[in-house]
């Protein structure tokens, strides 16, 4: 994926996802990249996501809630 030099925002959604839009490098947790294909992300917060990191959706079924 092409970067930008767009600032990077981190925005919690009530209930879902996290929407990253801007110029970031994602890591595994052994620090090998996540290839992005979009400029505006959404991560899974639930946990239950069959394309993690990324959102699926699985939370609206799920009965995921959030404190924000």
């Amino acid at each position: 994926m092409t970067t930008t030099s767009e600032t990077p925002t981190i925005t919690a959604c009530t209930d879902g996802p996290l929407l990253v839009r801007g110029d970031v490098e994602l890591q595994t947790s052994a620090g090998r990249p996540v290839e992005r294909h979009r400029r505006t992300i959404a991560l899974c917060r639930c946990g239950l996501s069959s394309i993690k990191p990324f959102c699926d959706g699985a939370h609206k079924t799920s009965g995921f809630r959030t404190d924000d």
